[in-house]
């Protein structure tokens, strides 16, 4: 007499499949440390397109409500200024400036012009409520022409740059590093 044999299951147990997601979690966590993806110029990029948003929205706000805006800079913070036309001044819009990390630093051009801006010691600095923007955001649609260079303090540290003719909004992109044979 044959007995009958129940037929056998097939598939993956339930703990093999758990191996194979910690090892895959693990390799891929690995290779997003390794190619650099958290590393400081995600963040130096993170910081730029930040602005750039912040000035594309300051842009929108100024046409829309008939209001000038304006960006105060220093060499490791900026601060978004509005103008009050029944105090004729310009007036912070938050309290504190917003600061970069302590790696990052700006450099910015108006006009062509390298401007030297402040250093971020407050006794040099002038007093928060008596600052004139550097960057104009007019409520007609203008900005200042400018170019703003963000950069890892370190030599070959990476540079990240945003720049307007005065009518069109800023874009983030790479500066080259400029090597010794260049």
């Amino acid at each position: 007499m044959t007995t009958v044999q129940p037929p056998r299951q097939a598939g993956f147990t339930l703990i093999e499949i758990m191996v194979v997601l910690v090892i895959l979690g693990t390799l891929i966590g690995l290779a997003v440390l390794s190619t650099g993806i958290a590393g400081p110029s995600r963040e130096l990029r993170n910081e730029a397109e930040r602005l750039s948003g912040l000035i594309g929205v300051l842009a929108d706000e100024a046409v829309l409500d008939n209001r000038e805006y304006g960006l105060w800079f220093d060499a490791t913070s900026y601060q978004v200024l509005r103008y009050d036309s029944a105090k004729a001044n310009w007036q912070a819009v938050d309290r504190n400036p917003h600061q970069l990390p302590v790696w990052a630093v700006l450099t910015l051009e108006l006009e062509g012009a390298a401007m030297k801006l402040p250093s971020a010691n407050a006794e040099e600095n002038e007093k928060a409520s008596a600052r004139s923007p550097q960057v104009l955001i007019l409520s007609s649609g203008e900005l200042s022409p400018f170019r703003l260079i963000m950069a890892e303090r370190k030599a070959q540290g990476a540079r990240l740059q945003m720049a307007t003719d005065g009518f069109r909004l800023p874009r983030v992109e790479l500066v080259e590093a400029k090597g010794p044979g260049k």
